[in-house]
């Protein structure tokens, strides 16, 4: 599995496809398109039971 497809930023979309939700300027899509995105200091792992260990 990718390393995106982890990621809370990671947006599933019928119409637009799956894409990086993140809102980045020129120059840092550039450097993010540049790097390995194994590394991506944006990655946040998406846990669906975050809030439900909070409730408890």
């Amino acid at each position: 599995m990718d390393n995106c497809e982890m990621c809370a930023h990671y947006v599933t979309d019928e119409e637009f496809g799956d894409y990086c939700s993140i809102d980045l300027d020129e120059d840092e899509m550039e450097k993010f398109l540049t790097q390995n995105v194994s590394q991506c200091h944006y990655f946040q792992l998406y846990d669906e039971y975050k809030i439900v260990r909070k409730q408890n």
